[in-house]
Parts: structure tokens; sequence; C-alpha cells
């Protein structure tokens, strides 16, 4: 173990300090293993409205815990007059709504910063859409009776671990103003797409905060607790803080920032991942979304930002809180390009050209670029000389 010591209740020795990587220092393997645990959305996979949940994203901050949905039960308490104590029956049994949302982790982007904030490597993908049902948040809140003087509402999983020294129940917090609104369809999901929750995506039971970052999806919630006083734990004022020095308080991640994906078009390299498209009209097609409000631009440049051209944006005001599908059609011509792709939203928030830099790796919505060689189709190989007929 060389000059760490691990004894039993050395938590600061097992678990360090976040860091940012060294100029030339590549993946470590603790990066490396995350990224195995973990895994985004195939780009290929932009093309369904709706993530199928093996393709859906996956952030786990410790470990899948077992939690057999017999016995299940969720309190809901603190500062309320009317403590809730419920089981999965008592939950289904109530009004269910089912809402499409688009989920992306709030580190999405940190693995294209410079210098690195060592954590969980995330290029772009960490994003997927789902239909989740459940009982509106709202309503158990104005069932259970906030008191009147509760101003936040603190979300306990059951998954358990350390980060950074601090050994923690995964717990966060929102403003009571935002988990009460109904019309912002905060949600305590027990179904994904039709079927019960599949354990890595919370079973039997978990938060949904449409608009706000995946940190704030509470997974196995367990409990909801009123509080009177804003929440100080780990997740809420050490992590999930956009911060230039280590020591500042920072500011919080709360809302996803604008962002748009291109399917990758053509056919990949094995390694890089390159594309490969043949010269003419090449259908570009993706998903833009923000937690701001509704993508109202998706532009796509061929030259890496130079110039832009405008694609047709497609919104379904059915599901204000899901994804927009866009679409173009870009002519190749023989040559490597860098297709880039930006969104705008309704308030203006465009995406930027350069890395929006912090400590976290958090909230990077850099455009995206893709590298693509535009090739003529190989000339066909010539046929084989016949075999002569043997000789009588």
């Amino acid at each position: 173990m060389g000059s760490m010591d691990r004894s039993t209740g050395d938590l600061a020795a097992l678990s360090t300090p976040a860091r940012v990587a060294a100029p030339d220092e590549g993946l470590t393997p603790q990066e490396l293993a995350l990224a195995t645990r973990n895994h985004g959305l195939p780009l290929e996979a932009l093309r369904y409205e709706v993530t199928p949940p093996g393709l859906h994203y996956v952030l786990v901050h410790y470990d899948i815990p077992d939690t057999a949905p017999d016995g299940w039960r969720l309190t809901v308490g603190g500062r309320v007059l009317r403590p809730l104590d419920l089981d999965l029956d008592a939950l289904r049994d109530r009004p269910a709504v089912t809402r499409r949302v688009t989920l992306e982790c709030a580190g999405n982007g940190r693995a294209r910063l410079s210098p690195r904030p060592v954590s969980q490597p995330w290029l772009v993908e960490a994003v997927s859409t789902a239909e989740w049902t459940g009982v509106p948040l709202a309503a158990l809140l104005a069932e259970a009776g906030p008191a009147e003087d509760a101003v936040e509402a603190v979300f306990t999983g059951a998954d358990h671990g350390v980060e950074r020294g601090v050994e923690q129940d995964y717990r966060r917090s929102l403003p009571l103003a935002t988990a009460a609104d109904p019309g912002r369809d905060v949600l305590v999901a027990y179904a994904m797409n039709g079927a019960p929750l599949p354990p890595q995506h919370g079973s039997p039971l978990r938060l949904v905060v449409p608009g706000w970052y995946g940190m704030a999806h509470v997974k196995w919630l367990r409990e909801i607790t009123l509080t009177a006083t804003p929440h100080t734990g780990f997740q809420q004022t050490a992590a999930y803080r956009i911060r230039q020095e280590p020591d500042e308080p920072g500011e919080p991640v709360t809302l996803i920032a604008p962002r748009a994906l291109m399917a990758p078009p053509g056919f990949p390299d094995f390694m890089s991942r390159a594309r490969v498209v043949r010269p003419g009209p090449v259908p570009l097609t993706g998903r833009a979304w923000s937690g701001h409000g509704p993508v109202v631009r998706v532009e796509v440049s061929e030259d890496g930002g130079a110039a832009w051209t405008d694609a047709e944006v497609l919104r379904d005001p059915a599901h204000p809180w899901a994804w927009a599908a866009w679409h173009t059609t870009w002519t190749a011509t023989p040559g490597l390009r860098h297709l880039t792709v930006r969104a705008t939203d309704a308030t203006g928030r465009v995406q930027p050209l350069t890395a929006p830099w912090n400590r976290g790796g958090f909230a990077n919505n850099l455009v995206q670029r893709v590298e693509v060689l535009c090739a003529p189709e190989p000339e066909p190989e010539p046929e084989p000389e016949p075999e002569p007929e043997p000789e009588p």
C-alpha cells in the first residue's frame, strides 16, 4: 500500500481531495474504472425520441444498492404538519402522471476541458431522454402540509459511500418553491418507459426534476425531509459548485445549459470515431435541449465555426421537458471537414465556441465538433480471371 495509511477509520487517506490533472497527465486508472462502471449514450442512439433504458446514460456515485421493492418505504417528514410513511402500493394508488424528460449529467463535457478536472471523464454522451411515470412531488408535499417556516426539501437516497473523506448517503435538496410547484413537474417516479425502474436507474423509486442537471434526480429515494434552513450537505455545498479556485464557495449547479448534439453521419473509424461520408447530399440530424427554456435555433458549420447555416428545429409542445429534434442537409465535397453544431434557447443563451472552465468540470456545453472525411467510393476490385478449362 506504499506510504498511504489505509487503516480502519482513515477515510481521508483512502478518499482523496478533488484535483485538476497536470498538463500532460493522461487518464488515471481510477478515471478509467469510473468510465467502465458508468456509460454514456451511443451518439447513433440520438435517432430515438425516447431512449431505450439499456442505452440511457448511467452515472452511479457509489454502489447500486440492493433495493428489493418488497418492504420499500418513502417517508415525508421534517417541517410538515402531517408526516407520511408510504409503501410502493400506496404511491401507485395515487394519481399518476407521465412526463418525457431529458436528463444530462452535470459533468458532461468534463474530459474536454484543459486542464482536466479528475473525475468521471465524460465527453458529450452523458445525456438521454425517457418517459418517467410517478406521483407529482407537489401533490405529496401538499398532502403532508409544509410548515410555514419550511424553505427546502431534502432528498435522501439509499446509496452510501465516501467522497473526499466524507462518509455519506447521497443527499440533495431543492428550494421548496421548486419542489412544491406543480408547474415544475417534479416527480417521485417508479416507472421508466412504461416499465418498473431498472436497478441502475433508481429502482424502486427516484426523483425526476425536469430542467435540472442529473445530480438533482436522486435515485433509490427513501426520505423527503422539509427543513427550515438551507441544506449544507456535501453534495450541495462541497460538490456541484462552479469554482475557479478550491477555497471559494462557488455558484451552485442547477439548470441545464443549452446543447445540441449531432448523430454522427456516415460510418466510423474504429479507434478515432472519425466519420467517413461520400460526396453529395448528406442528411444531418440530432437533438437539442436546455433547462432554461425551449431551443429556438440550431446552427451547423462545416468549417469548425467560421460560417453557420440554420437547421430546422422540430419541437413537440406536448413534451416541454424533452429534447427537440433538428435536421438539415449538408452537401459534402472531398476532403477533411470539422462539422460543428450549436444551440440557442429562448432566453438567448448560446453554446460557446470555447470551453467554460471550472474546477469541477461542470456545465461544459462547448459546441460538439465531428471530424468527417468525405471520400469517393473505392474503385471496385477487378473480377478475378476465370480459371482455364482443363484439357481433355
